[in-house]
Formats: C-alpha cells, structure tokens, sequence
C-alpha cells in the first residue's frame, strides 16, 4: 500500500539503541521512585530473596529475550539472529519461579518490578518504532489515516505506538489503584502487568508480518497465552486471602 498524507517516519538503526538507552533511564527513574516510596513492597522482596534471586531473574531474562526473539525471526524470509522484551518477561518469569520453588518462596515478589517495567516498555517501543525495517517490529500494510512510513513507502500500522500507550494506559490505573490501595494493585500489581501487557500483545501480534505457526497464530501469540495463563492462576490463587494490613 503506497503511502499518501500518512506521517513519513525518520528511521535509523541506531535509534534503536537510543530507544534501549532511554528504556533503561526509565526504568531506573521508576525503580528509584519505588524505592523511595514503596519501602514495604521493596522490603518484602529483600526478606524473601538473596542475591541467587537476581542472577536467576537476569540469566533467565537473556536467555528468553534471545531464544524466544531469534526463534521467531530465524523462521522469516530474511532470517536473523534476535531478542524480543516479550521473551525476556518470559524467561524472567520462569527463571525466578523455579528459584522460588527450589527454596519454598510462595508469595508473589514481582511488585517492585511493575513501574520499572512498564515504563521501560512505553518509552522503548519508540527506540523501535523509528530504528525502522531493519527492528523487524514493523506493523503490516494499513489504509488507517494514521500509517506511518517507515522509508519504504508504505503506508503501516505503527504497532510500536500502539503497545506503548496501551502499556501507558495500563500504569495511569495501577499508578491511581496503587495510591489507593486498591486490592489487586497492592497483592496482584505484577500478576496484573503481566495480563496487562499478554492481552496488548496477543493483538498487536496480528498486526505484523511475523511468520506463523499455527492458522494466524506466531511465536509470540502462544508465549502471551502463557503469560496470561500464569497471571490469571496467580490472581486467582490470591482472591482469597485476606488483604495484610497497613504497615
């Protein structure tokens, strides 16, 4: 679909490491503003971890981040090597369940991390967005006023854009359930961001030229159904129990 009256993106590869740059300055700001003003939450993660912790959750996030992202881009017409934020949360994920289960932790420690996250993911999704075709995180063809062109003349989807103000959307109601105390934001805040971002995902999915696996389904689409089956289980396990009082 040629591109008329649609926004003419400008794009470089190496945006995509200012993108990665900025994520990590945002996700560094959010960690100190919970650091400074979550102490129960911060102080409930020191309690049950030791530094294993970290290490599992990093070595865990790499591999996923890499395994998941080049699996599913080595299958594309143009094969490369790959990391995807959505396989590094998978890794993560699994990585410190299993260093929980070896050692009896059986609460949630996932807390801390939501505001890190989620504010990494909306201010990285425009390092890729303007990093261009060569991020393979393009959207497909579109006639939607709002395509943009990303140099190729072609007007579509920026699914980029997409996924950070629907993550964007998603910390605007933690933030306010936070501060209120609202229930699940204060027991299930992570299990919620993980659900948060699967479902966002699981949408924009159909909305790229990756190449699929089963029907309409890729990679991606069957690591978001686990991720919000592993969220839904936790918040369910949870619903329960009574809310701890105020410390």
């Amino acid at each position: 679909m040629v591109s008329t009256g649609v926004l003419h993106v400008p794009t470089a590869p190496w945006y995509h490491y200012v993108g990665d740059l900025a994520a990590w300055i945002a996700a560094f700001i959010g960690a100190r503003w919970v650091y400074r003003h979550r102490r129960t939450s911060v102080d409930g993660l020191a309690r049950q971890t030791e530094p294993g912790y970290f290490v599992s959750l990093a070595v865990g996030g790499a591999l996923g981040a890499w395994l998941l992202g080049s699996l599913n881009t080595l299958r594309d017409a143009r094969p490369v090597v790959s990391h995807s934020i959505a396989g590094a949360l998978a890794g993560a994920i699994i990585a410190v369940e299993l260093w929980k289960w070896a050692r009896g932790v059986r609460g949630s420690t996932g807390g801390p991390f939501v505001i890190p996250l989620a504010l990494g993911i909306i201010v990285g999704r425009w390092g890729c967005l303007f990093a261009g075709l060569g991020d393979q995180t393009y959207g497909v063809p579109t006639g939607l006023p709002w395509g943009v062109d990303l140099g190729d003349g072609v007007s579509r989807h920026p699914v980029e854009i997409y996924e950070s103000l629907a993550m964007a959307a998603f910390l605007a109601v933690y933030w306010r359930a936070l501060v209120r105390r609202r229930r699940w934001a204060v027991e299930h805040g992570f299990h919620a961001f993980v659900l948060a971002y699967a479902v966002q995902r699981f949408a924009w999915e159909f909305l790229k030229p990756y190449p699929t696996l089963i029907g309409p389904f890729n990679v991606f689409h069957f690591v978001m159904i686990g991720l919000s089956a592993y969220a839904l289980l936790w918040i369910a396990r949870g619903r329960a129990a009574p809310l701890p009082a105020r410390s």
